[in-house]
């Protein structure tokens, strides 16, 4: 693969973590369409309380892929894109090795059934 900087794997590992739970890939998914909203708003279109918004938003804030500003007494998030650019590189990388790594059986297994079918007798 290739050298990633450092600090990258722990990026990638927390952003992973952040989305492996559905329903903060919802938050993710409610924030990119509105562009930025409070916990109240995204609680109001989720079957959860605020609190728990609140948590799942915190969980998502650590990983880097979204970020609170306080306007007022109302704190708003809105998606930070770039540690999902820095995974989507890394899932990127890792497809195009196994891409080679295929291309690489096929290219023997070609090569084995050219051999033989050439040794056989007629």
């Amino acid at each position: 693969m290739t050298e990633e900087p450092p600090g990258a794997a722990e990026v990638v590992d927390s952003v992973l973590g952040a989305l492996a739970d559905p329903t903060r890939r919802q938050l993710l998914d409610l924030l990119a369409a509105q562009g930025e909203a409070t916990a109240t708003t995204l609680a109001e279109r989720l079957p959860i309380s605020r609190q728990a918004v609140v948590k799942h938003l915190a969980v998502l804030d650590a990983a880097g892929l979204v970020s609170g500003s306080r306007v007022g007494r109302e704190v708003r998030y809105a998606v930070r894109p770039a540690a999902l650019d820095a995974t989507a590189r890394w899932m990127a990388s890792l497809a195009a090795e196994w891409d080679r790594r295929l291309a690489n059986i096929k290219r023997v297994a070609e090569a084995a059934e050219r051999d033989s079918s050439s040794t056989r007798p007629d």
